[in-house]
């Protein structure tokens, strides 16, 4: 839960990151890519990131961008192309930053109706991260599967330790 804005922004803007570097490692072709066919294709969980940063802070009276494409809590279908969710993504998370930027350390306290139960909204913007790095995570393992490189998120993927002259750690 966090406590003060300026340590929100600093992970914020380290998570949005990454997300965007997951984004970029998804070509147009493969934005189709699922494990079974009743899970989400990446460019669905990619679409859901932006439809989480624009719904969860809405239930914290934020207006982020993108907004009005929100009907009774789900965006509209995802666009077809990999750099519109890009955008959109870039968009909302600046929007975010902006708004939660102008609020005091003290309205991280109020709570609000968050899915039927009172969260404080430092709470609500810590769910709001770790909802995002459970589907970027999901997101490397369909990257995986299509056969593309993962990017770096948290530390070195696999086919970074050749640049170190090294073979990846056994696990």
């Amino acid at each position: 839960m966090f406590r003060r804005i300026r340590d929100f922004l600093v992970l914020w803007e380290q998570e949005s990151q990454a997300s965007l570097r997951v984004f970029r490692a998804i070509p147009d072709a493969a934005m189709s890519h699922l494990s079974a066919p009743e899970g989400r294709d990446l460019a669905r969980l990619a679409w859901h990131l932006v439809e989480g940063l624009i719904e969860l802070p809405g239930r914290m009276g934020l207006r982020v961008e993108g907004s009005d494409l929100v009907h009774g809590g789900f965006i509209c279908a995802p666009p077809v192309l990999m750099e519109e969710i890009i955008q959109a993504y870039e968009r909302a998370s600046a929007s975010l930053a902006s708004q939660v930027g102008g609020w005091s350390d003290a309205t991280l306290d109020i709570q609000d109706d968050m899915y039927g139960e009172l969260w404080a909204r430092g709470l609500s913007l810590m769910v709001l991260i770790t909802h995002q790095a459970h589907h970027r995570g999901q997101m490397t393992v369909l990257l995986r599967q299509a056969g593309l490189r993962v990017p770096e998120v948290y530390g070195p993927v696999r086919e970074d330790w050749a640049g170190f002259g090294m073979k990846p750690p056994k696990v």
